[in-house]
């Protein structure tokens, strides 16, 4: 017998996996009604849309097409669910892309999985029980119904995007936030959206021309000028540049006690006789230390999905290390991994680098392997040898490794024990730290040893967050707090930036800034000025600069203002505000992140005056 029950089954079981999975299983900032009936609508929608496809393409075949469309849609969200968990993000086709991105998750794959997670695939077996008897096949659907179910699906998929644009105005032109995204429009319409985005990006290039650039650099018009600090223009001129990338290290591991004993004693030292930023964060996306080097290189924000390195490296960039090789500088990058790894062997020229030291360069054996590659310790140690060689003055730009996910240490480099909570993460993040403070100590009895620190200057800044808001529990125990809002996310992203220069007093700095400050910063403090206009960087020591930073995602912090997930908080407070209070910082972060966006996309900076005519084509 022929009925259309196994087709409602299929309908009802994939919708409710879609639902729980997305409601449930991802942390997505959901409040009101508005949003939890979007929630369960925008499955719904996609589901429909799914079987009346299936309907009109595999008419007799219906069961199978429906079974392959259950175990399908579980494995999309399998993966989701695991990439989530890894990078507290949603998968976009550039990352697919990126062979190394993927490396780190599937690595850690089987950590990620959960026992709950063959659930998702519970529908795909009972429709495949149930199409095995044969009293359970479905009949074929006529024309009419697959037509009334597109319609239907037509219908709520209208109906999902008129109330997702009444919560969120502009959802599909203007959104930085994936989460936000999905909770909108839903995993399944998300993947649509991100493909046809991606299928955009190459045209955005090739259809670019030069009044493209002019309308995006207006954006620079707009932005406060540098009130410059005179006592500090030129203090460190002529020395030689270490800026150094301490992977993973976020501000509240500074000057914390674990059992007694300080994480991190060196910095904590070294933060006494430095310029140390109390409120700078980091600003990275999907890229995250790739992205890390381009804002500092840069001064431009990263893409919205992939990595820059990856997606345009071919471009036309104005870069701080460019800038400093006219203040006749040697420009050399260290990284003890393989060239093609993050797509540096391709991206570092295009930045400026004159030479890359990569794995090639260094001795890497049994003994001093940690983890993902060289450690920290041996790293340092041999790239200050290396760096002693170049021409001076010389700008350096260190990449360490140790601090990384899923943060391994064998008892033998542990100074630190293991944190005990709810989060193995975060237990083994905290040995791995003090690895890395330890490491950073040896750097510079290296650099002293060469006779390089009192003619050098020294930048530390960690590159992107550690501990993702999957551990907030475990946080929130460490932090002694009651639980982690999205205000205290805002908080946790802040990184360290210690300024060191020989000879120079330092001391504590309140100014609000990210890594996108570097470029202009660090070129403030050697005496040398940008080459143009055409970065969106404001000096970190300048007098009167707006105390303001933008995230990827369109989040932003000032001076008395967090803003993020659609909500504005009191700085001082952490008290949820009235909306009102951050409209016109909004507005600016929106504009500043999608005037970056084109200038990347269109690889617009080609038509400056003065650039290559042939790079223009």
């Amino acid at each position: 017998m022929r009925s259309n029950a196994f087709i409602y089954f299929a309908i009802a079981a994939i919708w409710a996996k879609s639902y729980l999975t997305q409601r449930l299983a991802f942390e997505l900032p959901v409040s009101g009604w508005e949003q939890e009936l979007l929630m369960a609508l925008n499955p719904l929608a996609s589901v429909l849309a799914m079987t009346a496809l299936c309907a009109a393409a595999f008419r007799r075949r219906l069961s199978v097409a429906l079974i392959a469309l259950a175990f399908t849609t579980s494995a999309l969200l399998f993966a989701d669910l695991v990439f989530y968990r890894f990078f507290n993000d949603f998968i976009t086709i550039p990352v697919l892309l990126q062979s190394e991105h993927m490396n780190d998750l599937w690595s850690s794959v089987l950590q990620l999985t959960q026992p709950t997670d063959p659930l998702l695939f519970a529908d795909g077996l009972l429709l495949s029980l149930a199409a095995a008897r044969r009293r359970f096949r479905p009949a074929p659907w006529n024309r009419y119904r697959t037509a009334a179910a597109a319609g239907l699906a037509a219908g709520l998929l209208a109906c999902n995007y008129s109330m997702a644009e009444s919560v969120r105005p502009d959802l599909l032109t203007r959104a930085f936030d994936r989460q936000i995204l999905v909770r909108s429009i839903g995993a399944y319409n998300y993947h649509v959206y991100d493909a046809v985005l991606n299928a955009r990006m190459g045209s955005r290039k090739a259809l670019a021309r030069e009044a493209d650039f002019e309308e995006a650099a207006r954006i620079f018009d707009e932005l406060p000028l540098d009130g410059a600090d005179p006592s500090l223009f030129g203090v460190a001129k002529g020395r030689n540049v270490f800026l150094i990338s301490l992977e993973s290290l976020q501000s509240f591991m500074l000057e914390r006690r674990i059992d007694g004993r300080e994480a991190t004693p060196f910095l904590n030292r070294l933060m006494k006789d430095s310029f140390a930023f109390d409120e700078f964060y980091h600003q990275t996306g999907q890229g995250k230390t790739s992205d890390a080097e381009f804002l500092i290189d840069t001064s431009l924000f990263p893409l919205p999905t992939g990595a820059v390195f990856f997606t345009h490296a071919q471009n036309v960039y104005r870069t701080l290390p460019m800038s400093l090789k006219r203040e006749g500088y040697a420009t050399a990058a260290f990284h003890a991994n393989d060239p093609s790894f993050w797509n540096r062997g391709r991206m570092y020229p295009a930045l400026g680098y004159d030479r890359f030291y990569s794995v090639r360069d260094y001795a890497v054996n049994e003994e001093n392997r940690i983890g993902w590659g060289l450690n920290d310790v041996s790293f340092f140690e041999q790239s200050v040898a290396l760096a002693a060689k170049l021409p001076q003055p010389f700008f350096a730009k260190l990449i360490t490794l140790t601090n990384h996910y899923p943060f391994e240490l064998d008892e033998a480099h542990r100074l630190l024990p293991e944190y005990t909570s709810s989060s193995r993460t975060l237990n083994r993040y905290v040995p791995t730290v003090r690895y890395l403070d330890q490491a950073v100590e040896r750097f510079f009895e290296a650099v002293k040893a060469q006779g390089l620190y009192e003619r050098s200057v020294f930048v530390l800044y960690g590159d992107h967050y550690g501990i993702s808001t999957k551990h907030n529990k475990a946080m929130a125990q460490l932090l002694g707090k009651p639980l982690i809002t999205p205000y205290d996310t805002v908080r946790l992203q802040r990184v360290p930036l210690l300024i060191h220069i020989p000879g120079v007093p330092g001391r504590r700095m309140p100014t609000v800034g990210g890594q996108i400050d570097l470029y202009p910063t660090l070129l403030h403090l050697l005496g040398a000025t940008p080459e143009d206009r055409y970065y969106f960087g404001r000096d970190l020591f300048a007098a009167g600069r707006p105390q303001f930073v933008v995230f990827r995602d369109g989040s932003f912090v000032t001076d008395r203002l967090v803003y993020t997930k659609n909500a504005c908080y009191d700085k001082a407070s952490g008290g949820r505000i009235d909306a009102a209070a951050c409209e016109p910082f909004k507005r600016q972060a929106i504009d500043r992140l999608t005037s970056s966006d084109a200038i990347v996309y269109g690889d617009l900076f080609r038509f400056i005056p003065g650039a290559d005519p042939a790079r223009k084509l």
